[in-house]
């Protein structure tokens, strides 16, 4: 097996590359994934794989494709390898596998440029897929198509349709995802009552190839359920706000969802009147759960355990500078909630929740990494979560809250080509994430080098 220069340095190089080299004629889009019997070594990498295993090296990754074909050490693996696979000698640097950003919004409003711009530094940065939590699933289904072939640089999307209360279609929001239609009346923006029918609901929101259905707003406690039911019969996972209003934390999570997002709205499961609507929410009471041992919240949490229900906890944006105002109200409120943000979700942790590793928003323009590396950063130094911890639930977790479990997550035989190598440890510090050279996602190479040349273009 021949050596090659490894081009994946994350310096800035002196020159650089113009795009993506393909053979005249071949009709591959500039990003696609490498064909089924190319071959690619890792070599002498130090592996953390997002299994139970604990950090190991020198290993070898020997990828067909984009499939991982064999992990171990080289004397091992070398019989998988034919000789004319390409071979990258690591040199004991760090390997993750793909990150995954559970929570993100990628059309509302659409804005193509933006979007690209965004997926471009998502992938660059390690991260191989995101969820879209609901938006404007044209423009978004594009998005997912394009990066999905390689004709542009971004990560795997996973998208939702949406389903709420007639209530809630006078958000703003609403319309600027449904531009030339009427909210709640699209496929992927559905109102619902007790007269909707369900089955044809959820067969439109399966027509626009959305992963899951995210359950929003509006909604009580058996629509909730009867939504569930139906879209588990059509085998459609639903991703649900962990406060639907009326419908309380623990009536979603009784009624099957598959995962919860925002942990601040689980202390509405304390809430000391009944809950009403979407704009009606009753104060939370911050200093009740100050001390992360909350009982109605502990029995939530091990309702969520025992079901394996996945939550998004999008915990750091509260402290963003997404989120920052120079309104001393508002500043505060969202220091109140940072706080809550930390203490749930410690205490789901220590409960044995699977947590996912969502945003709900995205650095400035600009910005050299995503706002993903800042929700790890406070899951570990906010929230206390063990760093080895934190990166599983940035991979596995993630590619549980995706619906892709078993395909990706994690460097092991047979999974999707999807991981990161590292300069520096990550285990050793959390922002050892950005000493990043490399991606690798359906096993085609994004070096950091280049993303560095396209912000000088």
């Amino acid at each position: 097996m021949p050596d090659r220069p490894d081009p994946s340095d994350r310096t800035r190089p002196t020159e650089c590359p113009g795009p993506p080299a393909r053979t005249p004629g071949d009709g591959a889009p500039p990003y696609a994934p490498p064909a089924e019997h190319e071959y690619a070594v890792y070599r002498g990498a130090t592996l953390f794989d997002g299994t139970d295993r604990p950090a190991r090296g020198p290993v070898t990754i020997v990828l067909e494709g984009g499939r991982i074909l064999a992990v171990g050490p080289d004397a091992e693996v070398r019989p998988h390898v034919p000789d004319h696979a390409a071979v990258f000698d690591l040199d004991g640097r760090f390997v993750v596998p793909g990150l995954i950003d559970s929570h993100q919004h990628l059309a509302t409003p659409p804005d193509r440029p933006a979007a690209e711009a965004v997926l471009r530094r998502q992938v660059y940065g390690g991260i191989t897929a995101v969820r879209d939590m609901a938006d404007d699933l044209r423009q978004v289904g594009d998005l997912a198509r394009a990066t999905r072939v390689g004709e542009i640089p971004g990560p795997d999307i996973h998208y939702a349709a949406l389903m709420a209360g007639p209530g809630f279609f006078d958000d703003p929001r609403t319309w600027q995802v449904s531009q030339g239609e009427i909210p709640g009346t699209v496929p992927w923006m559905q109102a619902i009552t007790d007269s909707t029918d369900l089955r044809l609901a959820v067969a439109l929101a399966r027509g626009t190839h959305a992963a899951a259905i995210k359950v929003y707003a509006d909604l009580d406690a058996g629509l909730v359920a009867a939504v569930t039911a139906e879209a588990r019969r059509q085998s459609v996972p639903i991703w649900a706000h962990a406060a639907v209003f009326p419908a309380t934390p623990r009536e979603v999570v009784e009624a099957g969802v598959h995962s919860v997002s925002h942990v601040t709205l689980l202390a509405f499961e304390g809430a000391t009147r009944p809950l009403t609507s979407y704009r009606d929410k009753p104060p939370v009471d911050h200093a009740r759960f100050a001390a992360g041992d909350d009982p109605r919240i502990e029995a939530l949490f091990a309702l969520m355990r025992e079901r394996g229900t996945v939550l998004d906890a999008t915990a750091g944006m509260w402290a963003s500078e997404a989120l920052a105002s120079d309104e001393p109200e508002q500043a505060r409120r969202a220091r109140d909630s940072a706080r809550l943000a930390a203490v749930l979700t410690a205490q789901a942790h220590r409960a044995g929740v699977p947590i996912s590793t969502g945003t709900d928003y995205e650095t400035a323009p600009g910005q050299p990494f995503p706002a993903l590396y800042e929700e790890l950063a406070f899951l570990v130094r906010q929230c206390g979560l063990p760093v080895e911890q934190v990166l599983r639930s940035a991979t596995r977790v993630g590619a549980l809250s995706t619906g892709a479990r078993g395909v990706t997550g994690t460097v092991v035989a047979g999974h999707r080509a999807d991981f990161a190598v590292l300069d520096e440890d990550p285990l050793r510090d959390i922002d050892h994430l950005r000493s990043i050279t490399l991606t690798v996602k359906r096993g085609r190479r994004f070096p950091r080098a280049d993303f560095a040349c396209e912000e000088d273009r």
